[in-house]
């Protein structure tokens, strides 16, 4: 035991895994050596050891390099933050802040008044609140207006995003009763109509996410479901879900709609996430209706949805970035959006240039973030070309830090347009000072 725990490349976990994790995984490799039967040597029971380490160094939240060409992938942790956020996150996590203090009176304030102003600026909102995340934001508005009374919603739009997230089981948890209306491809205005009663709370759009159908299809326009609202005298709720605040067009991508849509339309609330296209950290933002958002503010369930000081810091200062095109380069999704092909092929010359067998080649990269699902964006990879692309791809999993290309028609690309130019020269190192690793 104390030798293994003496041995320098098992000393080299206690950094990450805390020095009682690492003695607790050598008992359990003993315990498994002794129970055999066989007494193994040291150096078989020192790879245990390793491998058992390695397992668990790969379970702890780990720094990825995204070389998959998906801008917010879910699985990767949606978007880099800006500079500007990581900052504000430093600077109010070193001591006290004025979270839900009142500087101005000498007395108790409201930490949600952190976001409102800048969130009403940049959506055109009248008034604004934020929860931990969109789920989140959903759920609130559902408890707070439709608890035990009907929710108006075109069956084309009942979805299951990432992670088992269900609409319709939103809709059951929140206590509000779904009322389908149209069919899987086609909804009119009159079917919506003709579903409203005494009972009908709200109607609902949502957002698609990465599922789309196509060819005989109809759906009804926000404006077109805001206008019947006002008609029946029932609040119109829309999920964007992707928190876009951007034509996107500005990139030259087809248009997607944003937050400012949903709200000249005349929704009367809308929610969406902080942590996809808007860019900033995990968090649920709910725009809309001045005397809705104060229902939403009465409601008891808000204080077990609340974010904290981290996220309202990241978050305000991520939604300043938005305030003109000039400061929003400085947030990553939008840095990669703007890269010009040229960028990224010079790029990959210098991983030509050091690292055996790497060929530069053309890339489809992707949004992500439930928009866009079937709207390439065109880009520039490194390809690698091993016997066994797939291995390859794992060994470099396991890397640190890690990084996560994809397999492709017999290759392993790493797409340019997510690889941050700064880590440009940890990658080629990796490839280049490891060079069993192409004998995948």
């Amino acid at each position: 035991m104390h030798r293994l725990l003496e041995d320098p490349a098992v000393v080299e976990f206690e950094a990450k895994l805390g020095r009682g994790a690492v003695k607790r995984a050598v008992e359990q490799v003993l315990y498994r050596a002794r129970a055999s039967g066989e007494p193994p040597t040291y150096e078989a029971v020192l790879t245990a050891v390793l491998a058992r380490l390695g397992d668990a160094a790969l379970q702890e939240l780990t720094p990825v390099i995204n070389a998959t060409g998906i801008i917010a992938h879910t699985n990767l942790g949606r978007v880099p933050l800006a500079h500007d956020a990581l900052s504000a996150v430093e600077r109010l996590s070193h001591g006290y802040s004025n979270l839900e203090y009142d500087l101005a009176a000498g007395e108790r304030g409201s930490r949600y008044d952190r976001v409102t102003d800048v969130l009403c600026e940049v959506t055109g909102a009248p008034d604004a609140l934020v929860v931990n995340n969109c789920a989140a934001a959903v759920l609130l508005v559902l408890d707070t207006f439709a608890k035990g009374r009907e929710v108006v919603v075109a069956r084309s739009q009942l979805v299951e995003i990432g992670g088992g997230f269900r609409l319709p089981d939103v809709l059951e948890r929140s206590g509000a009763v779904l009322r389908e209306v149209g069919t899987t491809n086609r909804v009119y205005s009159s079917d919506y109509e003709a579903a409203l009663c005494a009972r009908t709370a709200l109607l609902l759009r949502t957002h698609p996410s990465n599922y789309r159908i196509e060819g005989f299809v109809n759906e009804v326009g926000g404006a077109e479901l805001a206008a019947l609202g006002r008609r029946a005298g029932v609040a119109v709720v829309e999920d964007l879900g992707n928190g876009l605040l951007v034509d996107l067009a500005e990139y030259g991508l087809p248009h997607e709609r944003t937050v400012q849509d949903c709200l000249a339309d005349g929704i009367e609330l809308v929610t969406f996430s902080g942590d996809k296209l808007l860019g900033g950290p995990q968090a649920g933002a709910i725009v809309g209706e001045s005397r809705a958002i104060a229902r939403l503010r009465a409601n008891p369930l808000l204080r077990a949805l609340r974010v904290d000081k981290m996220t309202l810091a990241a978050l305000a200062a991520t939604l300043h970035l938005h305030c003109d095109r000039t400061s929003r380069a400085r947030i990553p999704f939008y840095r990669m959006l703007a890269t010009s092909l040229d960028e990224l092929r010079e790029r990959a010359r210098a991983y030509v240039a050091a690292v055996p067998g790497a060929a530069i080649v053309d890339s489809d990269a992707y949004v992500g973030g439930g928009a866009l699902p079937q709207m390439p964006i065109a880009s520039i990879a490194v390809a690698l070309s091993p016997e066994r692309p797939d291995v390859l791809a794992a060994r470099l999993r396991r890397d640190t830090p890690a990084i996560v290309g994809r397999v492709d028609a017999g290759r392993l690309l790493f797409d340019l347009r997510t690889v941050a130019p700064e880590e440009d020269d940890t990658v080629i190192a990796t490839l280049t000072w490891a060079p069993d690793v192409f004998e995948a």
